[in-house]
């Protein structure tokens, strides 16, 4: 079994979702979150994922990556609300969450995902791939949602194009609950997940693919993923939102 030790900077993506309210609150956030991490920078990559119309103003007042939350699978057209991959890169945003648990209960199909991570990895861009089971079920070591998302996915997909892709492990019940997975459970998982992959694309850029974490990730449990889960990151919601945790949760990482 081949573990992902190939990158030397985990990766924390910070998913702000439909928060902060105003324009002046996700500059700050931003800004605080930038200043307070400045020493382990070179250890963890940090990617922040605000609502469309904070991507600009995020930008222009933090040099840190931006990802955005969604984005539409055709280059342009009439399509009232949606958001393409040449629009985002525009702002320069260079990652893209994809297939969030949050936009699969908002009826997305695997077929719209697909679409979707198609458009973002022959664009370039890092598609942030989200999948998860529903229920937490012990008896069950891989869950079947997990592998009928991952394969309905990346099907017809050409290999070379996953160099630019990240999976997340967001288990739907643990999202906004405040009960995540167990460090130990994550680790299994994980295990799986990189061993589905050797089997839909092959070792070559299967060993290669970061896998992060997802689900009510905090500053007290987040260092336990990377360690004992041997996540390659994490993907934060909540606690992205409070400077002083997600700083925390950054700086907690870098220590590893």
């Amino acid at each position: 079994m081949v573990y992902n030790k190939l990158h030397m900077k985990k990766l924390i993506i910070a998913n702000w979702k439909m928060n902060p309210c105003t324009a002046k609150e996700a500059v700050s956030l931003a800004r605080v979150v930038e200043k307070g991490t400045k020493n382990v920078a070179r250890k963890v990559d940090i990617v922040f994922a605000p609502s469309f119309p904070f991507l600009p103003l995020v930008a222009s007042h933090s040099s840190l990556k931006l990802g955005a939350q969604d984005v539409f699978w055709e280059p342009e057209g009439a399509y009232t609300g949606e958001v393409s991959v040449a629009q985002l890169k525009s702002l320069g945003v260079k990652y893209v969450i994809i297939g969030h648990s949050e936009r699969r209960a908002m009826w997305e199909t695997n077929d719209i995902v697909q679409k979707k991570l198609r458009a973002a990895l022959m664009s370039g861009m890092r598609a942030v791939f989200c999948v998860g089971e529903l229920e937490h079920k012990k008896e069950t070591a891989f869950p079947p949602l997990v592998r009928e998302e991952l394969h309905n996915g990346l099907r017809g997909i050409k290999k070379p194009l996953f160099r630019n892709l990240i999976i997340v492990y967001e288990p739907v019940w643990a999202v906004g609950t405040g009960k995540p997975a167990l460090p130990k459970d994550a680790f299994e998982i994980n295990i799986l997940i990189r061993r589905e992959l050797l089997n839909i694309i092959g070792k070559k850029y299967a060993a290669k693919i970061p896998i992060l974490y997802g689900g009510s990730v905090d500053d007290k449990n987040a260092a336990l993923f990377v360690k004992d889960g041997r996540m390659d990151g994490l993907l934060v919601g909540g606690a992205s939102l409070s400077a002083n945790k997600f700083i925390k949760i950054i700086k907690n990482i870098g220590a590893i």
